[in-house]
């Protein structure tokens, strides 16, 4: 299944109305947020269709599922938006994520914390806005998940350490540009050690996180109150280090730049559990036998010219790197 959805469920009482463009869609808030009520009208809508005084909007049919038949329900299912309460303990377990990746729906998950098990964007995170009787969704992070460096750090900050979700190409990238500025560049070899290893270092300390934002979802209620109490950390998360590659307007490709406008139109969820994957994909099918052939696992050289490096680092509009 691919491209962005939307989504309009009502009654006499109460109507929301939002759009998903993602396999995975986290929906995040405190209790009488309207969270429950959403799941409740979309199971009685299934039960009782338009007898229940509920009517849904949707090009794709809408469905909630729970219950210790989980797994067979969802391999049953094709093409379908799923709807998944928190209270339902399967959504945290990795057998629900291979479940899951391996089929063509969307999923739309209820909870409060994050999964570590799935990898679900920064972008796809969010509450519940009412306005009367009128529900929509916003986005819970969305000062967070792109941020421009001289937005926050201002030209006369010069970073002290640079840390990057993983030790393939991204690290590798980085820490070459770090050399040549005098930044400690660290791996944190996986996007949950990220915070344990930034509270360590000294509140002094100039540093700037770089992640794969397509991933980084379940990390960010964790980000936010880091960031809080560190006011020298900043966030940068584009969906990835390749896409940032993609970006840079220095790979040829069929339809590149539709493709980067509307990723959700391209990408077929059974195929890419996240979008992370379909841009490292997509690189390395655009550059193979050229000589800017991508690897995951080691970095083509090319990348690290200094034409290459400006026109990638342009992504982040920071003096300091």
């Amino acid at each position: 299944m691919r491209g962005s959805y939307r989504i309009i469920i009502q009654n006499r009482r109460v109507h929301y109305d939002f759009v998903i463009r993602r396999n995975i869609t986290v929906i995040k808030g405190n209790s009488g947020t309207g969270k429950t009520t959403l799941i409740d009208m979309l199971a009685e809508y299934e039960s009782n269709g338009r007898s229940s005084g509920i009517s849904v909007e949707s090009k794709r049919k809408c469905m909630v599922i729970s219950g210790s038949d989980w797994q067979s329900r969802i391999q049953n299912l094709h093409d379908t938006i799923i709807f998944i309460d928190e209270e339902n303990g399967f959504v945290t377990s990795k057998e629900f994520a291979r479940t899951i990746k391996e089929t063509n729906n969307y999923y739309v998950i209820i909870l409060r914390e994050g999964i570590e098990t799935l990898p679900y964007s920064v972008e796809e995170i969010y509450g519940i806005r009412t306005s009367g009787k009128y529900n929509s969704l916003v986005k819970t992070y969305n000062e967070f998940y792109r941020i421009y460096g001289d937005n926050l750090l201002g030209d006369d900050v010069a970073l002290d350490t640079l840390y990057t979700e993983d030790s393939n190409s991204g690290w590798q990238f980085f820490n070459g540009v770090c050399k040549k500025n005098g930044i400690e560049c660290i791996s944190a070899e996986g996007k949950s050690n990220i915070v344990p290893e930034i509270f360590k270092l000294s509140a002094d300390l100039k540093v700037l996180i770089v992640a794969d934002g397509a991933a980084f979802g379940s990390q960010m209620e964790k980000v936010d109150k880091l960031l809080k109490q560190r006011p020298n950390t900043w966030l940068y998360l584009p969906e990835s280090f390749e896409w940032m590659i993609l970006k840079a307007n220095i790979v040829e490709y069929p339809d590149l730049h539709k493709i980067l406008e509307h990723p959700e139109e391209y990408i077929e969820s059974a195929e890419f559990f996240s979008w992370e994957r379909y841009f490292t994909d997509l690189l390395m099918k655009a550059t193979q036998d050229t000589y800017l052939q991508y690897s995951k696992s080691k970095l083509n050289d090319v990348y690290l010219s200094d034409k290459l490096r400006n026109k990638i680092l342009g992504e982040i509009i920071y003096e300091g790197i």
